[in-house]
């Protein structure tokens, strides 16, 4: 079986798996975050809360399969190990990135909505 086509399985799996584990955890804390910027409106918090675990579940997820393409020819094991490493690496350090991002964009826009 050609290494490429395990790496893609292997690399797939394990950043899926990240990348749900990660949503779930984001989402179930965000409910009592978003709650806490906007007390008044239980119902718009969930459904924003909502919008963002989907969004972030498709742009992730979305992304992990676009790079594929820029993968090279594997030829041996431990190749196959390191370029699985390191698109892993660059997978958690985005999803780390937008997970900043989006608590200081969150807040800073709730807070122009509740002034």
């Amino acid at each position: 079986m050609n290494l490429n086509i395990t790496a893609y399985l292997i690399y797939l799996c394990i950043t899926i798996f990240i990348i749900v584990k990660v949503g779930k955890v984001c989402y179930k804390n965000g409910n009592i975050y978003v709650a806490a910027l906007i007390p008044d409106h239980i119902d718009l918090c969930q459904k924003l809360n909502q919008v963002l675990l989907l969004g972030y579940y498709l742009l992730n997820i979305g992304y992990c399969a676009m790079t594929l393409i820029s993968w090279q020819k594997i030829v041996s094991a431990a190749q196959l190990i390191e370029v699985i490493c390191i698109k892993t690496a660059v997978i958690i350090f985005i999803i780390s990135f937008l997970h900043y991002l989006n608590i200081i964009v969150i807040t800073k826009y709730i807070q122009k909505l509740i002034k």
